[in-house]
């Protein structure tokens, strides 16, 4: 299987493209290196330096033409999320939409989108948190 792996330069998207290639899947990443590392990424392993946002995106997924992929790509902190809300949607809102338009427009089979789960429950007493827990995201990030 072709698997294209956003964010796999990232700390968990470069462990995820790992167990695919460990795994004998033909795997190829897109990160656009702002909090990733090249040198996280293996060298046997399709490199594309773009940012989700990019049209050139459309273009890769053309191109690859992946079965499934794996959307690790996003801004990620919480202080990023209320400092600069407006940079923090468009990568994660605005970049989804894009990625998921050439999913579309390139034929993918599956999208897996990679969430931090524990951001939208807020506070909470109980741990470990239940998905059933009300929702009480205390941040444009969750």
């Amino acid at each position: 299987m072709k698997v294209l792996v956003t964010g796999g330069a990232g700390f968990v998207g470069s462990h995820v493209v790992d167990a695919f290639v460990e795994n004998n899947h033909e795997t190829v990443v897109v990160d656009n290196l702002r909090t990733g590392e090249r040198g996280n990424v293996r060298p046997d392993v399709a490199f594309h330096a773009v940012d989700i946002r990019s049209p050139e995106l459309a273009e890769i997924l053309a191109s690859e033409r992946p079965e499934v992929v794996c959307h690790h790509a996003a801004q990620t902190t919480v202080k990023g999320s209320t400092s600069d809300p407006k940079y923090d949607a468009d990568v994660n809102v605005m970049g989804m939409i894009n990625l998921l338009q050439g999913c579309a427009a390139a034929g993918v089979r599956k999208v897996t989108f990679a969430s931090s789960g524990g951001t939208v429950y807020g506070n909470t007493e109980h741990l470990p948190v239940r998905e059933t827990e009300p929702l009480n995201p205390v941040s444009p990030y969750g």
